[in-house]
Protein backbone atom coordinates (compact mmCIF):
# COMPACT_ATOMS: atom_id res chain seq x y z
CA UNK A 1 0.00 0.00 0.00
CA UNK A 2 1.55 3.56 -1.16
CA UNK A 3 1.22 6.31 0.97
CA UNK A 4 -1.78 8.51 0.71
CA UNK A 5 -0.78 12.05 -0.73
CA UNK A 6 -1.12 15.17 1.61
CA UNK A 7 -4.82 15.93 0.44
CA UNK A 8 -5.84 12.58 1.19
CA UNK A 9 -3.94 12.82 4.28
CA UNK A 10 -5.65 16.04 5.49
CA UNK A 11 -8.80 14.56 4.63
CA UNK A 12 -9.02 11.38 6.19
CA UNK A 13 -7.23 12.74 9.10
CA UNK A 14 -9.78 15.81 10.03
CA UNK A 15 -12.96 13.16 9.38
CA UNK A 16 -10.90 10.55 12.02
CA UNK A 17 -11.05 14.08 14.65
CA UNK A 18 -14.29 14.32 13.96
CA UNK A 19 -15.86 11.01 13.42
CA UNK A 20 -13.43 8.92 16.04
CA UNK A 21 -13.17 11.63 19.17
CA UNK A 22 -14.64 10.06 21.70
CA UNK A 23 -18.07 11.47 23.17
CA UNK A 24 -17.23 9.75 26.50
CA UNK A 25 -14.24 12.00 28.02
CA UNK A 26 -14.02 15.35 28.73
CA UNK A 27 -11.19 17.37 26.35
CA UNK A 28 -9.40 20.43 26.69
CA UNK A 29 -7.44 22.20 24.04
CA UNK A 30 -4.16 23.17 23.82
CA UNK A 31 -1.57 24.57 20.98
CA UNK A 32 -4.57 23.43 18.96
CA UNK A 33 -5.11 19.82 20.52
CA UNK A 34 -7.39 18.06 22.53
CA UNK A 35 -6.03 16.57 25.65
CA UNK A 36 -8.36 14.48 27.59
CA UNK A 37 -9.03 15.07 30.99
CA UNK A 38 -10.13 12.24 32.85
CA UNK A 39 -8.62 9.27 35.19
CA UNK A 40 -6.56 6.47 34.16
CA UNK A 41 -9.52 4.50 34.76
CA UNK A 42 -11.54 5.91 33.20
CA UNK A 43 -9.42 5.95 30.06
CA UNK A 44 -8.58 2.03 30.58
CA UNK A 45 -12.63 1.55 30.33
CA UNK A 46 -12.89 4.02 27.17
CA UNK A 47 -10.41 1.80 25.61
CA UNK A 48 -12.03 -1.23 26.53
CA UNK A 49 -14.81 -0.11 24.71
CA UNK A 50 -12.77 1.26 21.64
CA UNK A 51 -11.20 -2.64 21.66
CA UNK A 52 -14.77 -3.74 21.12
CA UNK A 53 -15.10 -1.42 18.00
CA UNK A 54 -15.02 -2.74 14.27
CA UNK A 55 -13.44 0.76 13.62
CA UNK A 56 -9.45 0.87 14.36
CA UNK A 57 -8.83 3.86 17.18
CA UNK A 58 -5.23 5.53 17.87
CA UNK A 59 -3.88 6.70 21.37
CA UNK A 60 -0.82 8.75 21.03
CA UNK A 61 1.60 10.82 24.33
CA UNK A 62 1.97 14.11 23.45
CA UNK A 63 4.80 15.51 25.03
CA UNK A 64 7.32 18.46 24.64
CA UNK A 65 9.37 16.82 21.92
CA UNK A 66 6.29 16.13 19.79
CA UNK A 67 4.82 19.04 19.68
CA UNK A 68 8.42 20.49 18.83
CA UNK A 69 9.22 18.08 16.18
CA UNK A 70 5.60 18.72 14.55
CA UNK A 71 6.45 22.34 14.13
CA UNK A 72 10.26 21.80 12.73
CA UNK A 73 10.75 22.55 9.10
CA UNK A 74 13.50 20.32 7.87
CA UNK A 75 14.57 18.30 4.90
CA UNK A 76 12.54 15.78 5.74
CA UNK A 77 9.63 18.00 6.04
CA UNK A 78 7.09 15.19 4.95
CA UNK A 79 7.74 13.03 8.43
CA UNK A 80 7.02 16.12 10.44
CA UNK A 81 4.00 16.68 8.13
CA UNK A 82 2.61 13.23 8.35
CA UNK A 83 3.28 12.94 11.83
CA UNK A 84 0.98 15.85 12.44
CA UNK A 85 -1.77 14.11 10.04
CA UNK A 86 -1.29 11.01 12.81
CA UNK A 87 -1.68 13.46 15.72
CA UNK A 88 -4.46 15.38 14.16
CA UNK A 89 -6.53 12.08 13.34
CA UNK A 90 -5.97 10.13 16.94
CA UNK A 91 -8.84 9.13 19.12
CA UNK A 92 -6.99 9.92 22.12
CA UNK A 93 -4.47 12.29 23.27
CA UNK A 94 -3.17 11.72 26.66
CA UNK A 95 -0.49 14.07 28.07
CA UNK A 96 2.37 12.62 29.19
CA UNK A 97 4.60 15.78 30.04
CA UNK A 98 4.49 17.55 33.16
CA UNK A 99 6.03 20.19 31.71
CA UNK A 100 3.81 20.52 29.16
CA UNK A 101 0.98 21.12 31.80
CA UNK A 102 3.38 23.97 33.47
CA UNK A 103 3.49 25.73 30.20
CA UNK A 104 -0.59 25.38 29.56
CA UNK A 105 -0.94 26.79 33.47
CA UNK A 106 0.87 29.78 32.52
CA UNK A 107 -1.61 30.02 29.55
CA UNK A 108 -4.75 29.91 32.18
CA UNK A 109 -5.30 25.98 30.23
CA UNK A 110 -5.58 22.84 32.96
CA UNK A 111 -4.21 19.91 31.30
CA UNK A 112 -4.20 16.71 33.39
CA UNK A 113 -0.97 14.65 33.18
CA UNK A 114 -2.44 11.26 31.62
CA UNK A 115 1.73 8.96 31.33
CA UNK A 116 1.66 6.38 28.50
CA UNK A 117 4.15 4.46 30.97
CA UNK A 118 1.50 4.51 33.92
CA UNK A 119 -1.43 3.81 31.40
CA UNK A 120 0.79 1.08 30.06
CA UNK A 121 1.15 -0.55 33.21
CA UNK A 122 -2.10 -0.04 34.84
CA UNK A 123 -3.66 -1.98 31.81
CA UNK A 124 -1.51 -4.82 32.21
CA UNK A 125 -1.85 -5.09 36.24
CA UNK A 126 -5.38 -4.68 36.23
CA UNK A 127 -6.37 -7.23 33.76
CA UNK A 128 -7.67 -4.82 30.89
CA UNK A 129 -5.85 -7.13 28.60
CA UNK A 130 -6.07 -10.40 30.20
CA UNK A 131 -8.15 -12.48 27.09
CA UNK A 132 -7.37 -10.17 24.44
CA UNK A 133 -6.11 -10.11 21.74
CA UNK A 134 -2.63 -7.92 21.56
CA UNK A 135 -0.36 -7.10 18.82
CA UNK A 136 3.66 -5.64 20.03
CA UNK A 137 5.16 -3.94 17.26
CA UNK A 138 8.45 -3.54 18.23
CA UNK A 139 10.03 -4.52 21.71
CA UNK A 140 12.58 -7.04 21.99
CA UNK A 141 12.48 -10.72 21.23
CA UNK A 142 12.83 -12.34 24.97
CA UNK A 143 9.75 -9.73 25.58
CA UNK A 144 6.76 -11.61 24.97
CA UNK A 145 7.73 -14.41 27.50
CA UNK A 146 8.98 -11.68 30.22
CA UNK A 147 5.56 -10.37 29.71
CA UNK A 148 3.73 -13.53 29.99
CA UNK A 149 5.53 -14.32 33.02
CA UNK A 150 4.60 -11.28 34.88
CA UNK A 151 0.80 -11.29 33.41
CA UNK A 152 0.06 -14.58 32.59
CA UNK A 153 -3.70 -13.67 31.60
CA UNK A 154 -1.93 -11.40 28.63
CA UNK A 155 -1.26 -13.13 25.12
CA UNK A 156 1.06 -11.20 23.10
CA UNK A 157 1.91 -11.64 19.65
CA UNK A 158 5.14 -9.95 18.25
CA UNK A 159 6.27 -8.62 15.02
CA UNK A 160 9.63 -6.56 15.31
CA UNK A 161 10.47 -4.40 11.96
CA UNK A 162 14.02 -3.91 11.31
CA UNK A 163 15.75 -0.39 11.90
CA UNK A 164 14.49 2.21 9.18
CA UNK A 165 11.68 0.71 9.02
CA UNK A 166 10.03 4.18 8.57
CA UNK A 167 12.33 4.34 5.19
CA UNK A 168 11.33 0.86 4.22
CA UNK A 169 7.98 0.03 2.45
CA UNK A 170 8.62 -3.41 2.37
CA UNK A 171 8.68 -3.44 5.68
CA UNK A 172 5.73 -1.17 6.28
CA UNK A 173 3.51 -4.11 3.76
CA UNK A 174 4.97 -6.90 6.43
CA UNK A 175 3.84 -4.80 9.46
CA UNK A 176 0.45 -4.52 7.75
CA UNK A 177 0.33 -7.77 6.50
CA UNK A 178 1.60 -9.39 10.13
CA UNK A 179 -2.07 -6.93 11.72
CA UNK A 180 -4.30 -8.28 9.05
CA UNK A 181 -4.10 -11.48 10.85
CA UNK A 182 -6.43 -11.63 13.20
CA UNK A 183 -8.53 -8.89 14.54
CA UNK A 184 -6.63 -7.37 17.49
CA UNK A 185 -8.04 -5.86 20.22
CA UNK A 186 -5.03 -3.72 21.06
CA UNK A 187 -1.94 -3.17 19.04
CA UNK A 188 1.19 -1.88 20.95
CA UNK A 189 3.78 -0.19 19.17
CA UNK A 190 6.83 0.32 20.64
CA UNK A 191 9.17 1.54 17.97
CA UNK A 192 9.30 4.95 18.65
CA UNK A 193 7.96 8.70 17.68
CA UNK A 194 7.06 9.45 15.14
CA UNK A 195 7.36 6.08 13.95
CA UNK A 196 4.62 4.38 15.89
CA UNK A 197 2.35 7.01 14.81
CA UNK A 198 2.99 7.98 11.38
CA UNK A 199 3.07 3.78 10.21
CA UNK A 200 -0.24 3.67 13.28
CA UNK A 201 -2.31 6.06 11.22
CA UNK A 202 -1.23 4.52 8.23
CA UNK A 203 -2.84 1.61 9.37
CA UNK A 204 -6.00 3.30 10.00
CA UNK A 205 -6.77 3.95 6.49
CA UNK A 206 -7.07 0.50 5.75
CA UNK A 207 -10.57 -1.26 6.42
CA UNK A 208 -8.20 -4.43 7.53
CA UNK A 209 -6.61 -3.49 10.48
CA UNK A 210 -8.75 -3.01 13.42
CA UNK A 211 -7.88 -2.77 17.02
CA UNK A 212 -6.76 0.43 19.44
CA UNK A 213 -3.01 1.52 18.38
CA UNK A 214 -1.21 2.67 21.76
CA UNK A 215 1.65 4.61 20.81
CA UNK A 216 3.48 3.49 23.98
CA UNK A 217 7.28 4.41 23.15
CA UNK A 218 9.83 3.00 26.53
CA UNK A 219 6.36 2.15 28.83
CA UNK A 220 6.82 -1.75 28.59
CA UNK A 221 10.80 -0.93 28.88
CA UNK A 222 10.20 0.73 32.11
CA UNK A 223 7.37 -1.65 33.29
CA UNK A 224 10.18 -4.66 33.16
CA UNK A 225 12.96 -2.89 34.48
CA UNK A 226 14.56 -2.49 31.07
CA UNK A 227 15.18 1.08 31.47
CA UNK A 228 14.88 2.95 35.18
CA UNK A 229 12.18 5.87 35.36
CA UNK A 230 13.10 9.07 37.47
CA UNK A 231 12.38 8.40 40.95
CA UNK A 232 8.97 9.91 41.69
CA UNK A 233 10.03 12.46 42.92
CA UNK A 234 11.19 13.75 40.04
CA UNK A 235 8.59 13.15 38.18
CA UNK A 236 6.61 15.10 40.24
CA UNK A 237 8.07 18.21 39.63
CA UNK A 238 8.54 17.74 35.98
CA UNK A 239 12.06 17.07 36.41
CA UNK A 240 11.96 13.32 34.71
CA UNK A 241 14.07 14.88 31.26
CA UNK A 242 16.75 15.75 33.38
CA UNK A 243 17.02 12.28 35.13
CA UNK A 244 16.77 10.67 31.52
CA UNK A 245 19.23 13.13 30.17
CA UNK A 246 21.96 12.06 32.71
CA UNK A 247 20.98 8.33 32.30
CA UNK A 248 21.45 8.49 28.26
CA UNK A 249 23.27 12.01 27.94
CA UNK A 250 24.31 10.72 24.24
CA UNK A 251 21.22 9.89 22.97
CA UNK A 252 18.88 12.36 24.39
CA UNK A 253 21.40 15.80 24.56
CA UNK A 254 19.90 17.15 21.42
CA UNK A 255 16.49 16.52 22.41
CA UNK A 256 16.47 17.98 25.01
CA UNK A 257 19.24 20.67 25.42
CA UNK A 258 18.80 21.64 21.63
CA UNK A 259 14.88 20.71 20.32
CA UNK A 260 13.26 21.06 23.70
CA UNK A 261 13.91 24.79 24.72
CA UNK A 262 12.18 25.83 20.95
CA UNK A 263 8.38 24.74 22.77
CA UNK A 264 9.02 28.18 24.34
CA UNK A 265 8.40 30.11 21.31
CA UNK A 266 5.49 27.96 19.74
CA UNK A 267 3.85 28.07 23.55
CA UNK A 268 4.20 32.20 23.79
CA UNK A 269 2.83 32.37 20.10
CA UNK A 270 -0.55 30.35 20.44
CA UNK A 271 -3.44 32.02 21.22
CA UNK A 272 -6.62 30.04 23.21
Amino acid sequence: MAWPNSASFLYFGYWSLGACMSANLRVVNFLGYDFVEASYEAVAVELDRLSQSSAMSLVVTPNVEHIVLMRRKTRRGDVEQRFGHAYQAATLRLCDSRVLRAFAWLKGVRLMVLTGSDLTTLLFERGWLDHRKVALIGGDAGMPQDLKARFPGVEIVQHIPPMGVLDNEPAIQQIEEFLRTDKWHYILFAIGAPRSEIIAHRMMATDTVKGVAFCLGASIEFMLGRKRRAPEWMQVAGLEWVFRLLTEPRRLWRRYLIDGPRILSIVRTWRP
